[in-house]
């Protein structure tokens, strides 16, 4: 037997060696790893030989798998062994945690972490009821010294994290264990920081003394390991632990700052202490922490560990590096700050009655200094706590505050400035940036998020103080204006003297920017109009007029500030000419005579961002503007006549403007005659015979926009085909703009007086007529014509006719792509490369934006249009009988008809149109959608199944992966949009009552269920009047049940969770009451429980459909017997358990059960068909067996008042009763 064990102990050391040697061959690698992992499963040798490996003589990566043998042996044969078999195991494990290791400095930490699992493994099978005294035995392990301290410590932390953290353990196992540690807490807690002082102690006395440098570290790694287990054990424990003894802990931690050693451990302990949650009356003594002493603790260890944090790389080297564990401190004692300021919001001002600490100026300071350090992560770290402090209602009027909110927002003129990125040197900030970022990409998102939050405290901020944040933004916009423009070393590649976005002077004038937006936007809401800066504001305004600058990106930010300041400019209408006229030049803008050179994006930004002010104005202020129609319209015909080379966009984003001033005549005839003179050139080139032929004849069309013609990059496109090209763009841009701004008044008396009323409903409600009417119906055969035509393109005979420059004309756009796979766009140099495209570029950009510009014009047009659109029939015709066409039609088109077109038009119908136009509509658009998508999702299923039959074989080229993940991708967002216009077309939802107050959470309900959140209250959805219009129609019906059933079990949690909770129910409990065939109930319920078996491991899924399966089980299951039939194929079903549930609910007279608990029995039944993630399905199941109950609850006597009791009811009362 002897020699057995030593023979197959030596055969195990040389596998693993085999394994471990990194000159092995992989052959052999694999042989030795199948020899141990087979040893592990059959061995009756596992036990003998584990202690026989695991032994101290050996090297460490024997002793390592030696106990990996034990840990597998009480995982997965625990329950099978002899009592006395594990009793020996147990002694064994002991003794190996009192001898079985090195010394603490030189034992591996893999080791200690192994042996530390396996005392954990038997703590959670036997403890309590079996090992009662196992704390007991570990508290005296901790007087064998310092290794085995530092293991207690470790076995203490990994139960509580699988325990409580990880909940790795059979509920009922958990709630024993918790239980117990629960009560035990005063005795671990005192143990645990007993052990801490005394070794922190320890550790002092020796770290400077000669000769006992070893001990000293030895008691140091004992003290990180106890406060390691602490801060496992802080998060969840009663907070009376915490703060006993007048906070005794917390102020360890706190004088812990100072020790180097120790500072980074003690922080973390010190912030998830402070940012516990619970009643307010326990954190009460948090308030201890903004005392004189605790608060000097933290700002020195601050001070000390800025000093640090950065330090030289060689003494000959002027560069730094960042040192990062004093780095990393940093980050967690600004994070304690934070969770402070946390608990002082929560605190104050509430009903606990506390007072606004004294020394809240010195956090406050702080808290500014870690606002204004070099590290960008360490700024962004205290923007929610600066946001918390500003709204507070009570901390927001404080004086400390207060001054604290202007030091902040001059703060701010660093902060939103765009240094440190991580390839540079040009700042401080960029050495903390190289620790915190990948790569600058990586950075310039970071940034993106943190100004936009930034942003928003911003705005707080200058509620509180808005004068002073006016002085501050009309200080640096003078400063900007004044300062000389640096280009700095990054200059434009296009253009000589021009900035890039990185020059200094651009990211000084787009910080200034942001600042100025956000304040304007305050003042106006804050200050009384007399009090307003106006005078101040006009002249920053003029100085803003009178800036000249060649630079497009600087010209970008100086149009920012006009239109930020524009609100001034109502209360001094004068200045409204020179602001147009600055905003209309800037739309003409060139950076060099040439304007034939393809312009940069910067140039193009320009030109855009003018438009878009112009449009904004007009929008916000039309009734301000109207007086200046007549200049502002005779402009911009001069500047449509005029050698200015606008385009299509540009002149179009002009005529909107024009039609949103032209909404202030509140006159039909005279705004009819308007838009009638605007149009009139876009009419007659739109229904002209030539563009008819063109619309209306694919061939045609291909030639008129040069999609037939071969075209070499260096001859260029032919000019007529994109002159024809430009002439289509223009029509639709300019339908768009007129269809979406022209609006009748919105008074209903002004609408009276301006002729904009026709008549009445029945119910009485005005109908209106919009005064773009007529053209529109002059304009829309030959809109519609083009849809036909776009759509019929991908008819084999029309993909023919392409040449071969434009064959792939209707593939998605590399850019497009990138927007539907979710990859990043932020390339830094991106403005200032021209925007150069290639031909077949061009033409793809061109089809795109031509058929989403249909659909938007007929969109808009169901708003705008209303009762008038509606009443035109002709055009459904076209639409549904065509729908042979789709078939040809890829999903991104499908995708901006549902979006763009069809969820506008089912919004803005009035009701008396329903069942004339949208039931013979979308009843067979839903019937074709889910024939489409069925087909679609089995592609993608097959895929999948067979590159997972077929791994190896399968090697494809990343362009196809690509092309495949970005067909997915679409066909999941085309899922998703059918879906909504589904449920805006049937569902109408009434949200539950908001929450209570989230702050106060009972203490013992949250240690009971830390991670167990309870479900939210299910949403009462209710059917739309549409929706009830649609399920008069049986067969509209039948296609959206089965859809919505269908799509539980695609691939696509986000689409599965909101179906199965919003959707199926609502529609099948209108017909639960009819006759619904067997075949159809079985069906609708075998497609719930196939969804549980794709979506069942994602929680929230698992949650709705397992809902949902309980609602149609319990509502039809006494009419339909078909479903106990499924019911019973479920594998591993107990049936047992089936036919009490069952019982329970045919029969009217069983006990009633809970809603909980019947949910639960439920679970269980169904729990076979839930599928696993790919992870967990083939690993090894881990069993751990329940031990006899610590609680039995006492059974209530059944008589509860018994007659021989004096004490009855009347004694209760009577006054004579002293027995009480």
């Amino acid at each position: 037997m002897a020699d057995q064990l030593a023979a197959m102990c030596d055969q195990l050391i040389k596998a693993v060696n085999v394994m471990m040697d990194p000159e092995t061959d992989q052959i052999y690698r694999l042989e030795a790893l199948k020899f141990c992992e087979e040893f592990k499963e059959t061995s009756t040798f596992c036990v003998p030989c584990g202690l026989q490996l695991a032994d101290k003589a050996q090297t460490a990566v024997v002793r390592h798998f030696g106990l990996q043998i034990l840990e597998h042996v009480i995982k997965f044969r625990w329950n099978n062994m002899q009592q006395q078999e594990k009793v020996q195991l147990k002694e064994c494990a002991m003794q190996l945690l009192s001898t079985g290791t090195h010394a603490i400095l030189e034992e591996e930490s893999h080791i200690k972490d192994a042996l530390s699992r396996i005392i954990v493994e038997m703590i959670k099978r036997e403890w309590p009821q079996h090992w009662p005294d196992m704390l007991k035995e570990m508290e005296a392990l901790t007087s064998h010294g310092e290794a085995q301290t530092e293991l207690v410590m470790l076995i203490l932390l990994r139960l509580a994290e699988d325990v409580i953290t990880f909940q790795t353990l059979p509920t009922q196992r958990r709630r024993d264990i918790q239980q117990t540690l629960t009560q035990n807490m005063e005795n671990i807690f005192s143990f645990m920081i007993a052990i801490l002082h005394v070794n922190v102690e320890d550790y002092r006395k020796l770290k400077g003394s000669p000769g006992h440098e070893l001990q000293a570290r030895a008691h140091c790694r004992v003290a990180v390991a106890t406060l390691n287990t602490l801060a496992g054990y802080i998060d969840w424990v009663s907070l009376v632990h915490i703060t006993c003894g007048n906070c005794h802990l917390l102020e360890m931690l706190c004088l812990l700052l100072s020790e180097p050693e120790l500072q980074l451990e003690a922080a973390e302990c010190l912030l998830i202490a402070i940012s516990r949650k619970g009643k307010l009356e326990d954190r009460k003594p948090f308030m201890l922490l903004f005392d004189d002493v605790a608060i000097h603790y933290i700002l020195s260890a601050a001070q000390s560990a800025d000093g640090l944090a950065i330090c030289k790389k060689s003494s000959e080297s002027q560069a730094v590096e960042v040192v990062e564990r004093r780095y990393i401190f940093l980050k967690r004692l600004c994070q304690v700050l934070c969770a402070l300021g946390g608990q002082l919001c929560s605190l104050v001002g509430s009903d606990v009655e506390v007072e606004v600490p004294a020394n809240l100026s010195k956090y406050m300071e702080a808290f500014l200094a870690f606002t204004t350090h070099s590290s960008q992560f360490l700024k962004s770290s205290t923007l929610a706590t600066w946001g918390a402090l500003f709204r507070h209602e009570t901390l927001s009027k404080d004086v400390v505050v207060v001054d604290k909110a202007i030091k902040y927002l001059r703060a701010c003129m660093t902060n939103l400035v765009k240094t440190g990125f991580p390839s540079r040197a040009d700042n401080p900030s960029c050495e903390y940036s190289r620790v915190d970022f990948d790569s600058d990409e990586d950075f310039n998102s970071f940034f993106h998020s943190f100004r936009a939050q930034q942003g928003e405290v911003v705005r707080i901020a200058c509620r509180i103080v808005p004068l002073e944040a006016f002085q501050i933004a009309a200080e640096w916009l003078q400063y900007q204006i004044a300062s000389p423009i640096d280009t700095g070393a990054t200059t434009s590649k296009t253009a000589e003297g021009l900035c890039s976005l990185l020059s200094p002077s651009v990211v000084q004038w787009d910080a200034m920017t942001v600042f100025m937006e956000c304040m304007v936007a305050q003042i106006f809401k804050n200050v009384e109009e007399e009090k307003l800066p106006i005078d101040q504001s006009m002249e920053l305004l003029q100085a803003v007029l009178n800036y000249d600058t060649n630079d497009p990106l600087i010209l970008s930010c100086v149009l920012t500030n006009v239109s930020a300041l524009f609100p001034f400019v109502t209360l001094r209408p004068h200045f409204l000419p020179p602001v147009l006229y600055k905003l209309l030049k800037a739309i003409t803008f060139e950076v060099g005579q040439e304007s034939k050179a393809p312009r940069t994006r910067a140039v193009k930004n320009v030109r855009r961002h003018a438009c878009s002010s112009i449009i904004k104005i007009c929008r916000d202020y039309p009734q301000f503007i109207l007086p200046c129609f007549d200049m502002f319209y005779n402009h911009v015909k001069k500047m449509f006549s005029g050698d200015a080379v606008l385009t299509n966009m540009e002149k179009c984003s002009l005529m909107e403007a024009l039609v949103l001033i032209s909404n202030q005549f509140k006159d039909f005839a005279k705004q009819k005659a308007f838009l009638d003179e605007l149009m009139a050139l876009v009419v007659a080139e739109w229904t002209s015979d030539e563009m008819r032929h063109v619309l209306w004849d694919p061939a045609m069309f291909l030639s008129f926009v040069g999609a037939d013609q071969v075209v070499t990059e260096q001859s260029k496109d032919t000019d007529t085909a994109a002159l024809n090209r430009g002439r289509l763009s223009f029509c639709l841009y300019a339908m768009l703009g007129v269809v979406k701004r022209a609006r009748w008044p919105t008074d209903l008396e002004e609408a009276k007086a301006g002729g904009f009323v026709m008549g009445y409903t029945p119910a009485g409600a005005p109908i209106y007529r919009n005064p773009c009417t007529s053209q529109f119906l002059v304009l829309l055969p030959n809109l519609l014509a083009l849809i036909r035509t776009h759509n019929s393109l991908y008819m084999p005979e029309n993909m023919a006719r392409l040449s071969a420059t434009f064959s792939r004309a209707h593939e998605v756009m590399d850019a497009e792509k990138n927007v539907v796979l979710g990859l990043s766009q932020h390339l830094l140099d991106i403005y200032d490369s021209p925007v150069y495209r290639t031909n077949l570029e061009r033409m793809q950009g061109f089809f795109t934006t031509l058929y989403d510009n249909c659909f938007h014009v007929l969109g808009n047009a169901g708003l705008s249009l209303q009762q008038e659109f509606y009443t035109i029939e002709r055009w459904i015709i076209l639409y549904v009988t065509k729908a042979e066409l789709l078939l040809y039609v890829n999903n991104g088109i499908s995708l901006t008809s549902v979006r763009v077109f069809l969820r506008q038009l089912v919004v803005s119908c009035p009701q008396e149109y329903y069942n004339s136009l949208l039931c013979p509509l979308l009843g067979p658009l839903f019937a074709y959608m889910l024939q489409r998508l069925n087909a679609k999702w089995q592609v993608i299923n097959q895929r999948t199944s067979v590159i997972g039959e077929d791994e190896e074989e399968v090697v494809c080229q990343e362009s196809q992966v690509t092309q495949e993940m970005f067909e997915e991708q679409l066909v999941r967002l085309l899922t998703r949009e059918v879906l909504d216009l589904l449920a805006v077309s049937c569902i109408s939802k009434k949200g539950p009552e908001p929450a209570a107050n989230k702050e106060e959470v009972d203490e013992e309900d949250m240690m009971m269920d830390l991670v167990q959140t309870a479900s939210p209250a299910q949403p009462t959805e209710e059917l739309t009047e549409l929706g009830k219009c649609l399920m008069k129609h049986e067969n509209i019906y039948m296609t959206l049940l089965t859809l919505s059933f269908t799509s539980l079990s695609w691939k696509d949690t986000t689409n599965c969770h909101r179906t199965a909770s919003m959707v199926c129910w609502t529609l099948l409990r209108q017909v639960v009451g009819g006759n619904l065939l067997p075949e159809a109930v079985t069906w609708f319920y075998t497609s719930v429980l196939r969804g549980l078996q794709v979506h069942g491991q994602h929680e929230v899924c698992n949650s709705a459909l397992s809902q949902l399966a309980m609602l149609i089980y319990e509502n039809l299951r006494p009419r339909y017997i078909e479903l106990k039939v499924v019911m019973t194929q479920i594998p591993n079903i107990s049936v047992e358990a089936l036919d009490q549930y069952d019982h329970r609910l045919m029969d009217p007279n069983a006990p009633k059960v809970g809603d909980k608990k019947r949910k639960d029995q439920f679970k269980k039944l169904i729990a076979g068909t839930v599928g696993k993630a790919l992870c967990q399905q083939f690993r090894k199941e881990v069993h751990i067996r329940n031990l006899p109950s610590l609680f039995k609850k006492p059974k209530p006597d059944k008589d509860l008042l018994p007659n021989s009791e004096a004490l009855g009811l009347a004694a209760l009362f009577s006054p004579e009763n002293n027995t009480l």
